[in-house]
């Protein structure tokens, strides 16, 4: 009995150490933490940043700046932004309906939401062109409406609200299932109709989620090529993207300029980020005041 009364100290000490020593020392994790992220991030984006500087200023604002790569820019940035809040809202009610109910084929559409994961973007593309083109199973009846989908803007938004579904759905779904349904019950008996309830108790715990699976979406968006190169039909100045303007520019073998145009975009890409990352946890500290 005393033997075991004085190992407890020792159990309770070495139980409260074992966590932190599941894997090897902090040093050695943080060591290969460091290398990891160099070898596959930073060493990567240093090469674009660096290759770039080769240019002059001059070079360099006029590869950035001409006509035909701002139209691309200003296709690719509000294609993808588009697609993003397309996909908060549908992506939203999706997840919700995943959540709060149950019917026939529930879990064959909740694998479904993973498709285009699972799918390689050059067969998405081409199967939507097929779907959407004049002819198409689909685009035959749009064209009759006067509504043209592939080789338009329009076309590159659908690829692009495709790609980034399961990223919304997928951030928001465990969000839903954690969700505290007493909190809906108490409003609704305190009258609170349906509406009320969803916009001032389900809203605000799903905001951040929201928000998360946004910019997941909305990064997809801006760097996607193989789903929307078949769609958009590549026109200069109405359906290029940007990614397709840097492979271009790669195949001229004039890389300085290929690497400045991704540097913009990369630039571009980071602030959105950030903001909507400052602007998710803004909203996760108001929610922890309430």
């Amino acid at each position: 009995m005393t033997s075991l009364a004085q190992s407890r100290p020792a159990l309770r000490q070495s139980a409260k150490r074992s966590p932190g020593r599941v894997i090897p020392g902090f040093g050695i994790s943080l060591g290969f933490t460091i290398f990891y992220l160099a070898l596959i991030v930073l060493i990567p984006l240093s090469a674009v940043f660096l290759k770039t500087f080769t240019m002059s200023w001059e070079a360099f604002w006029a590869a950035v700046t001409s006509e035909r790569v701002m139209a691309s820019y200003r296709l690719s940035f509000g294609a993808s932004l588009i697609a993003a809040l397309i996909n908060v809202v549908f992506g939203g009610i999706v997840a919700w309906v995943l959540v709060r109910y149950q019917f026939p084929g529930k879990r064959f559409i909740d694998a479904l939401v993973d498709l285009p994961f699972a799918l390689p973007t050059a067969v998405a593309g081409i199967t939507l062109t097929a779907l959407y083109s004049h002819n198409g199973w689909i685009g035959q009846y749009l064209a009759g409406l006067g509504i043209k989908v592939a080789f338009t803007p329009l076309g590159v938004v659908l690829a692009l609200t495709f790609i980034g579904l399961p990223f919304v759905v997928r951030t928001v779904q465990p969000v839903l299932e954690e969700a505290e349904r007493e909190l809906e019950e108490a409003a609704a008996s305190l009258g609170a109709s349906p509406l009320q309830t969803f916009i001032r108790v389900v809203l605000p715990s799903i905001v951040p989620a929201l928000l998360t699976g946004f910019a997941l979406a909305f990064a997809r968006a801006t760097g996607e090529y193989g789903s929307v190169i078949f769609i958009a039909g590549n026109l200069p100045m109405v359906s290029e993207i940007t990614p397709l303007f840097i492979i271009t520019k790669l195949e001229q073998y004039d890389y300085a300029g290929a690497t400045a145009i991704a540097v913009v975009m990369l630039v571009i890409s980071f602030i959105l980020l950030l903001t909507i990352n400052l602007l998710q946890a803004w909203t996760r500290k108001r929610a922890g005041k309430k």
